[in-house]
């Protein structure tokens, strides 16, 4: 593993003897324990996650606003300074670039995260979609580390070290001064519960992370890994790129038309090709599924309707909240619609496919 990147994290991570794999060009912790503790902690009390190999850009100058909106699927005049916002970045024919989170400083300044693995893409698509615009596209991922706090008790945690969060409303955000250093802290998160994401500067990010986790822990704050970060987020209906979402997956097939804001002032790239697919309705469809019994299906089994090939799946993990495996799954809109039935094939065999409503664990 020594051509991959560190988070700021490391030693801190490193400290309490995690499984470490390669993820994305870092090495990352996939668990610190076990991925069923580590997830059943986050649904039942808090869990802390090192989420610092994620990408950060920030937007600023007077065409800021404008140059956003010409390059998202949602629409940036919903929000004001003090909130956030997901939105999809498409190219001409509707795949998908990346997803994304913008936070909204001011009108000329917007802070965003991009996903680990496209943040370098995502940042130069950026750069060659400016043309005449008066704004600038700034790479800062360098300059912050990220850790996030999921739970059910993850406010009164935090609201014991930084009084101010019990005031951040969902999707709002607020800086504030805490171990030396400024740190923007906003109510999102990615694994269904309520929770918040600290960015954090790198200089300091040792020092909070020792801070929240020491007086965390005792009231049941685990350390958590990717492992369990995929199975929450799957659980809850969150689309991962590559998976659910991705440059062959659109918004309108993922089932993310809420982020596709078509009334919008702005054009935006995608947008004709999106509109084409709603009014149209998309050939196929992501959905959720569980299982019978214990057997994972993994990413490209082939999911099928008496004996014909109807799909793949997209992702497929165990939740410990079913006590049964779940999945998403790529699936011809006709067959949904007639509602035929649907199984799995693992290993020559066919397992019924129950399709689900997310979030799976409410």
């Amino acid at each position: 593993m020594s051509d991959l990147k560190r988070t700021p994290l490391h030693p801190f991570n490193a400290q309490y003897s995690p499984k470490f794999v390669p993820f994305a060009g870092w090495e990352m912790p996939v668990s610190f324990t076990s991925i069923l503790e580590e997830h059943l902690a986050v649904r039942e009390k808090a869990g802390f996650f090192d989420v610092s190999h994620m990408g950060e850009v920030l937007v600023s100058g007077p065409d800021t606003e404008a140059f956003l909106n010409s390059i998202i699927t949602n629409n940036l005049s919903r929000i004001e300074p003090g909130q956030a916002i997901y939105s999809l970045l498409c190219m001409p024919d509707g795949g998908v670039v990346d997803d994304i989170i913008l936070y909204q400083i001011s009108k000329e300044e917007y802070f965003i995260c991009l996903n680990a693995s496209n943040a370098k893409k995502d940042i130069e698509w950026m750069q060659s979609h400016l043309l005449d615009y008066d704004c600038k596209v700034k790479n800062v991922s360098d300059q912050y580390a990220q850790i996030a706090i999921q739970g059910p008790r993850a406010e009164s945690i935090l609201m014991e070290l930084i009084e101010e969060v019990s005031s951040i409303k969902r999707f709002h955000f607020k800086k504030v001064h805490f171990e030396g250093g400024e740190i923007l802290i906003s109510r999102t998160g990615y694994t269904g519960e309520d929770g918040f994401e600290l960015y954090i500067p790198s200089s300091i990010a040792e020092k909070v992370a020792n801070t929240v986790y020491d007086f965390g822990k005792e009231s049941g704050l685990k350390l958590c890994g990717l492992g369990a970060r995929d199975s929450l987020r799957l659980e809850a209906g969150f689309p991962l790129y590559g998976h659910e979402i991705s440059e062959t997956i659109s918004p309108i097939t993922a089932g993310l038309n809420w982020a596709v804001r078509f009334k919008k002032s702005a054009d935006f790239i995608g947008r004709i090709a999106l509109l084409k697919e709603r009014e149209k309705g998309p050939n196929q469809r992501v959905v959720f599924f569980k299982l019978e019994g214990r057997r994972i299906s993994r990413e490209g089994a082939t999911i099928v309707s008496n004996h014909k090939i109807v799909g793949k799946v997209l992702s497929g993990s165990f939740s410990p909240v079913l006590s049964s495996p779940i999945g998403s799954a790529l699936i011809n809109s006709d067959v949904l619609k007639e509602k035929k039935a649907l199984a799995v094939e693992l290993r020559e065999k066919q397992f019924p496919l129950i399709l689900v409503s997310p979030p799976m664990h409410k």
